[in-house]
């Protein structure tokens, strides 16, 4: 079991103003020379190996059976890429035949092996926050790190030896995944001073969006020429080296890292002696189901990842049957979506700290703007592209810029948890998570039905669907949503 940073202590001695005054100003120095900002490059890292694992069946699933043909669409657009021609698209089509074709699976199949990922993700986040408390962030997660990348390792073998196995080895994988990414924000409560703390975790999530982008971009391509085995051998084992380095820098606090220095450790006791100790097995449930504050962070967490679902689910159907890319370019057009929103994603962080240090903005008040400067912008954008789809450039702008603005939210409402409860900002990534996954089980399908049912209006439907969604999610976190720290995370708590 982890050591506990105890409130209003610190190495040495108590806590005061001047002790914290002074720490800052010694750590400020630092920059991003520090053991914290090593934690969220590593984290980073982690998250983008996470990512690509998750991602991996879908870019390889199309060349491991024999279904090579593309549907096409009445909506197509009138302004071609510069590369794609019909040679280039017989070709593609030729490699893709030869590579792939080694397994006879339904359609039926095949999405019971893409949503198999998820079967279990309802289910691991809550008590994964619990299991975070009992063993430790630092071997809890190391350890999930390492087992989700080794079954990624054995995809190949387990796809030979048969659909079921299969399937369970994926659904386990995806329970791992789920603990790891619900466990690792527990680090942030002990690791984040208040003002860097949009910074660090926006480092740390940037690293979800790079991942999306780097299996996009070189993951249909991989599986064409090398084979689609690489693509669960090459992320798998890039997921072993981030678990080394995992259980090399990672440690659960500042007092139990033998690396860090007095000035850092103390600076970031002092930033975190008046948001409480961790909760150990106290929750105060009848707060927190009264909380609305909590509650718009939620729904807001439901109406995001709407959007997000639709980007993966779609954007490639969207960019090969609308705008009639090739295989090979519908991958790098996917991609950009993604490249913009890591790009921007932790530049949004640092601006939301410098307002937040400066004393520009209250943190309530940049939680705020930055959140519907991520919702609101981009939805004209997003709703937009379905009328200007005849110019291919055009579209590809719209989307592209609509998912770098759309990542100012990272720094608005979806960090938001860790500012009204750090306390308990695991046990309330695994509440945002389940929202999040209950998003990715009705969206698709919602979406899907959309599109069948009108082929000419379907992507219409399905991007105003999507915009309405989000701003409504917006509306009721501008109306409850806070960012201090609540009266239920402050307290002594009564036992579940």
């Amino acid at each position: 079991m982890f050591n506990t940073v105890e409130a209003g202590t610190i190495v040495g001695g108590p806590v005061n103003n001047d002790t914290v005054n002074m720490a800052q100003v010694q750590t400020s120095r630092k920059g991003f020379c520090s053991v914290r900002h090593g934690l969220a490059l590593i984290l980073h890292l982690c998250n983008l190996s996470i990512s690509t694992q998750q991602m991996n069946m879908s870019i390889a699933l199309p060349v491991m059976v024999n279904n090579t043909a593309l549907p096409s669409s009445p909506n197509a657009s009138t302004e071609r890429p510069p590369v794609d021609s019909q040679d280039n698209w017989n070709e593609t089509l030729n490699e893709s035949k030869a590579m792939a074709a080694v397994y006879d699976w339904s359609p039926e199949i095949q999405g019971v092996i893409l949503s198999s990922l998820n079967y279990g993700s309802f289910l691991a986040p809550i008590p994964s926050s619990y299991m975070a408390e009992v063993f430790g962030t630092r071997y809890l997660s190391g350890t999930c790190m390492f087992i989700t990348s080794v079954l990624a390792l054995f995809t190949p073998l387990a796809a030979d030896t048969g659909v079921t196995v299969l399937i369970v080895l994926r659904v386990i994988q995806g329970i791992v995944q789920v603990v790891l990414l619900t466990s690792q924000y527990s680090i942030w409560a002990r690791w984040a001073p208040p003002q860097e703390r949009s910074q660090l975790i926006t480092i740390a999530v940037a690293g979800s969006v790079l991942g999306c982008f780097i299996i996009f971009l070189v993951g249909g391509y991989l599986c064409q020429t090398i084979g689609w085995p690489c693509v669960f051998y090459i992320f798998g084992g890039i997921g072993c080296v981030c678990s080394f380095l995992w259980f090399a820098v990672i440690y659960d606090d500042p007092v139990s890292h033998p690396f860090i220095s007095t000035k850092e450790k103390e600076y970031i006791v002092c930033s975190l002696a008046q948001e409480g100790s961790p909760p150990g097995w106290s929750l105060p449930t009848k707060a927190m189901i009264k909380s609305l504050p909590l509650w718009s962070i939620l729904i807001f967490y439901f109406s995001d990842y709407w959007h997000f679902f639709v980007l993966t689910s779609f954007l490639p159907t969207f960019i090969t049957s609308v705008l009639q890319a090739n295989i090979r370019d519908s991958g790098i057009l996917s991609a950009l979506p993604f490249a913009s929103a890591c790009i921007c994603v932790v530049p949004g962080g640092l601006l939301a700290d410098f307002l937040l240090s400066r004393k520009i903005l209250r943190l309530n008040t940049i939680r705020k703007l930055f959140t519907a400067i991520g919702v609101l912008f981009p939805a004209v954008l997003f709703t937009s592209v379905y009328w200007v789809r005849s110019s291919f450039s055009t579209t590809i702008a719209f989307l592209t810029i609509s998912s770098a603005i759309k990542s100012f939210a990272q720094s608005g409402a979806l960090v938001n948890f860790v500012d009204i409860a750090p306390r308990y900002s695991a046990l309330l990534r695994a509440l945002s998570q389940i929202f999040s996954y209950l998003a990715g089980a009705i969206s698709p399908t919602v979406n899907g039905f959309l599109m069948s049912q009108d082929p000419e209006l379907g992507w219409r439907n399905v991007f105003l669907l999507s915009a309405a969604v989000g701003i409504l999610g917006l509306i009721f976190y501008l109306i409850f949503g806070q960012a201090e720290v609540q009266d239920w995370a402050k307290q002594t708590c009564t036992r579940f």
